[in-house]
């Protein structure tokens, strides 16, 4: 298997995004799914499903503090920590904050019945940007990731309190990414939404340099393409 950004390994040659310094691969690793969402994943499966993909040249890997409420930051950086910083490309997203519950024993583990035991607060005001950030520093125990994406801007997600999320994110929380993107703490701010409507009624709202389009534009589903090449002209 060629190494990542050799000529001959076109799904794992780098590409610049935008005006920033980032530079991503078409093909890249997702790890929602360590945070056990259909039950707990084994540590040592885990381990072996990121040395498989590291084996096979995926060098892009992308998480979230909502995946397994932590439990995904932590084993995808027990695995990228022993590997050299400059050669993988490492992504999470901000809006969520980790809390101890008032009680553990009764805790609703929905829907990551293979995750931890913390609750989620959503915000996303600058304070809660820059908390959400350090968690997931701390979490990975990496000391910088390449790119935050704002996770789940979207009516479905937020409910009744769609609109003051919207407001924390565009008087706050966009202020905070852009301050970590000047001071070269992170080199893209990015969003990661799940519905068609986030495309035209949130992606607009705040200047990014990249979207993760997950659920209406996949191998199988493409109705979301117009939308984003509309964003793109």
């Amino acid at each position: 298997m060629p190494e990542a950004g050799s000529s001959d390994a076109k799904p794992f040659s780098r590409h610049q995004v935008g005006a920033t310094d980032l530079r991503l691969p078409q093909l890249g690793f997702g790890a929602a799914h360590l945070g056990g969402m259909w039950g707990r994943v084994p540590g040592d499966r885990a381990r072996a499903t990121l040395k498989a993909a590291w084996d096979g040249g995926i060098r892009f890997y992308d998480t979230a503090p909502w995946y397994g409420r932590g439990l995904s930051e932590h084993r995808l950086g027990d695995f990228l920590i022993d590997r050299p910083r400059a050669d993988f490309v490492l992504t999470t997203k901000v809006g969520r904050t980790l809390h101890r519950p008032d009680d553990p024993a009764a805790f609703d583990m929905t829907p990551w019945p293979g995750g931890l035991r913390f609750d989620i607060r959503f915000s996303y005001s600058y304070d809660a940007v820059m908390r959400s950030y350090e968690q997931s520093l701390q979490r990975l125990g990496i000391e910088n990731v390449d790119a935050l994406l704002i996770h789940d801007p979207d009516p479905r997600a937020h409910g009744e309190d769609f609109p003051t999320r919207m407001r924390e994110l565009e008087t706050g929380g966009i202020r905070a990414l852009e301050e970590l993107k000047a001071a070269g703490q992170i080199k893209a701010v990015g969003m990661g939404i799940n519905t068609e409507a986030a495309l035209t009624e949130v992606v607009p709202r705040v200047p990014l340099d990249l979207l993760i389009v997950a659920m209406p534009y996949t191998l199988l589903d493409q109705s979301a393409l117009p939308a984003m090449e509309s964003l793109r002209g």
